[in-house]
Formats: C-alpha cells, sequence, structure tokens
C-alpha cells in the first residue's frame, strides 16, 4: 500500500553533517528521513525556496523535456529499501501508457517538487525503516525519530542548506 507524503523539510543531519530530506505523511503519523548528497540537496532546496536559475538545472531540463514530449508525472514512489538504499520510481504517462522509471529518491522528490505531483511510500518501506536498524541503533533511531516528528518550522529553519 502506497502513503501519500510531503516533503516536511530538508535539514543538516547534526551527527554526520549530511542532508536529509524529511517526508511526513499527511496525516502526520510517519516521518521517513531520507539522507541524500549535497547536489541532489541543492536540487532539493532550490526548488522548496523557489529559487531561479539563469539557466536550467538537471531537474529543470527533465521537466521541460517531459512537458515538450507532452509526457505526465502522475505520481513517484519511494518503494523499496535494500542494504540502507532506497529506491524509487518516476510514474509517467505518455499517449495512455504508463511507464515506470527507476530513480534515486532524491532526483524523483527533486522532479515531483517542480512537476507539482504527489509523493508516496510504500507501507513496507516504512515499516522496515523502523526495524532494519540493529538494537543499538534502535535507540537512536526512537530517539531520532521522536526528534524529527516534533520539529517545528523554527526549528528547521536552524538547518538550512
Amino acid at each position: 500500500m502506497e502513503i501519500e507524503m510531503k516533503i516536511r523539510g530538508l535539514m543538516m543531519d547534526p551527527a554526520t553533517n549530511m542532508p536529509i530530506v524529511i517526508l511526513k505523511d499527511l496525516k502526520g503519523n510517519a516521518v521517513l528521513p531520507i539522507w541524500v548528497g549535497v547536489y541532489e540537496a541543492n536540487a532539493i532546496a532550490l526548488e522548496i525556496e523557489k529559487v531561479s536559475t539563469p539557466r536550467p538545472m538537471t531537474h529543470d531540463l527533465i521537466k521541460n523535456l517531459l512537458l515538450g514530449l507532452n509526457t505526465a508525472v502522475h505520481k513517484v514512489v519511494v518503494n523499496d529499501l535494500r542494504d540502507d538504499t532506497f529506491y524509487a520510481l518516476i510514474w509517467l504517462e505518455q499517449d495512455g501508457q504508463s511507464i515506470s522509471i527507476d530513480s534515486r529518491p532524491s532526483d524523483a522528490l527533486a522532479l515531483a517538487l517542480r512537476l507539482d505531483c504527489p509523493i508516496y511510500v510504500e507501507e513496507s518501506v516504512l515499516k522496515s525503516s523502523k526495524v532494519s536498524s540493529s538494537a543499538t541503533e534502535k535507540v537512536n533511531s526512537e530517539e531520532m525519530r521522536k526528534w524529527l516528528e516534533n520539529l517545528n518550522d523554527e526549528e528547521m529553519g536552524h538547518y538550512k542548506m
């Protein structure tokens, strides 16, 4: 089952100093942090902050190509978690035909923001992300989850990209 989520924010992990995209379900019950690279985080941050660039960035180029080819993006889905790596699919439709494209979650999210399409996470991914850590990491994971769920807008601002 797919659970619709929104990007709650983008912040730096205070422990690793790596960017994290925070996804939160529409009901506010589930939180999914996805660690991404600096360049990928920048692509997401540019769109969140509505910063225009003098030339199209990669995700803007992809958006322009899709629109030029009359191809709609219906949704993106974070559909798998294997060996601590998240996987995603971008669901396109062209001429009545549905096509799924394998993607890194960061690229799928950057594109979803630009095309204003829904973001989903497979329920199994949410469950796997909660149980995949070892016993010692579980405490840290639980503390991290509580911390992420309770972040307010002011705290999110402390971790600007």
